[in-house]
């Protein structure tokens, strides 16, 4: 019998806790969730911050944790000492593409500048059919709110369909992630419209 639907989450989150004590409370559930369901946590490999709480609370609870860090951070000493698999790479695209590699599905807690690129690149990746792994993120208290309305503006002002909006989910009860990951459609998407002059 097949396992069900993703065997590993990547998980873009934050190098720093947040104000709001409910987003490293998120993390930690999150982390404990996969190593229950027994799925393998891909992440940045930083023992800091959001990530440092995620990858934590998955080990603790027996999960597989895999992390992708490049050289310069873990010199810096932000890099997790005791995970089941550390990747080193020599920048910052090659982690994208390790953890893209690596992952299933995505899903997206709070985080800052670093988190918005992960997930606005493997986003624009779905809209242009490069891949159909399903991307989730987990709303915490509508911290996520304003990039909602931000994706339903690039829609409404005409530069992306709407149909980009089926690639990713918004979620605010974790019990929910992985259900939502696996109900989500996998498909390629059609080519990408043009406005040809």
């Amino acid at each position: 019998m097949s396992e069900p639907f993703p065997t590993s989450v990547c998980v873009f989150c934050g190098a720093r806790f947040g104000k709001d004590r409910v987003a490293r409370d998120m993390a930690a559930k999150l982390g404990e969730i996969l190593a229950r369901e027994r799925r393998t946590l891909i992440y940045g490999g930083g023992g800091v911050g959001l990530m440092g709480v995620l990858a934590n609370a998955a080990l603790d609870a027996g999960g597989r944790v895999i992390g992708v860090i490049p050289r310069f951070l873990l010199e810096r000493e932000a890099g997790h000492p005791e995970l089941s698999e550390t990747v080193v790479v020599e920048n910052m695209h090659q982690r994208k593409l390790q953890m893209f590699e690596r992952a299933d599905a995505f899903v997206v807690l709070p985080g800052g500048i670093g988190t918005l690129e992960e997930f606005f690149e493997v986003l624009s990746w779905r809209t242009l059919g490069l891949h159909a792994k399903p991307i989730a993120i987990l709303d915490v208290d509508g911290y996520w709110e304003p990039l909602a309305a931000l994706l339903q503006g690039v829609v409404d002002g005409g530069f992306a369909s709407p149909a980009h909006l089926d690639h990713v989910v918004f979620v605010s009860d974790l019990d929910h992630v992985l259900p939502t990951l696996a109900a989500m459609p996998r498909a390629p998407v059609p080519e990408k419209e043009l406005d040809r002059l």
